[in-house]
């Protein structure tokens, strides 16, 4: 394993740990989080090989989420469509295990899930057509979520990072700016591309607080449906913006 590899993932398990001792005051102090599952735990196994396999490769651009969806959550890789976790990125027979708490209706079925994620299957299919193979596309960008834990209320519904009581989620969101800059640091990254509004704001936050003026900060919309942009003439229209802005143009 490349030793910047190796940096990525030692740093991601410190990352894994912070984030399992947070979830107990997030549940607690937020009454619209009744589930924090951390897939940097029970997901581990793929998650590891996916910054063993594309973490050293000379990304000098990261692509940030906001937090996992159902993709990542069942499958441990940010934006991680089960069809191009599989068929793109060939990651593929890793152990999943369930989180110790689950919602009925949000059950981990891992590396075999049958459910795509529109979010990860636009991200991964214009991150194909921009830079074909993903040993190529990881010469030139690195994807990861600023926020690691996939949170529900009672009923299922997600609970996005920025529904959290500021009081209950200074500590994790000092922790993820913190592994941001660090991943930055190993990577020698020039620019972050932010996916949606929320992640181009803390991706900002981020760097003011490391004080990597340096550091370019774009954005692109988000992908997913519940953004009408992204369903514009099926999806092109996201595409010509998001691509332009990935290249540089």
């Amino acid at each position: 394993m490349n030793l910047k590899s190796a940096d990525l993932v030692e740093i991601t398990y410190k990352l894994r740990e912070n984030c399992d001792n947070c979830k107990g005051k997030i549940i607690k102090d937020n009454k619209n989080v009744e589930f924090a599952y951390n897939p940097l735990n029970y997901a581990w196994e793929p998650h590891k090989n996916y910054l063993e396999k594309y973490g050293s490769l000379g990304a000098k651009t990261i692509v940030m989420g906001m937090n996992p969806g159902h993709g990542m959550g069942n499958t441990g890789i940010p934006f991680g469509c089960p069809e191009k976790v599989s068929n793109y990125l060939d990651i593929t027979d890793l152990e999943v295990r369930e989180p110790v708490k689950i919602h009925p209706k949000r059950r981990i079925t891992g590396l075999e899930c049958k459910k795509p994620e529109i979010s990860g299957k636009r991200i991964w299919g214009l991150i194909e057509d921009i830079y074909g193979s993903p040993r190529n596309a990881f010469k030139n960008i690195f994807v990861l979520n600023h926020f690691p834990l996939w949170m529900f209320n009672s009923a299922g519904q997600n609970i996005t990072p920025d529904k959290l009581k500021k009081s209950s989620a200074e500590e994790i969101f000092r922790i993820c700016n913190k592994y941001l800059s660090d991943v930055i640091s190993i990577l020698n990254a020039q620019k972050i591309i932010g996916v949606g509004k929320y992640a181009s704001k803390m991706a900002h936050k981020a760097i003011e607080e490391s004080k990597l003026e340096e550091i370019k900060i774009k954005e692109i919309p988000h992908p997913s449906p519940a953004n009408p942009l992204a369903n514009k003439d099926k999806g092109a229209v996201w595409k010509k913006i998001s691509k332009r802005v990935i290249i540089g143009k």
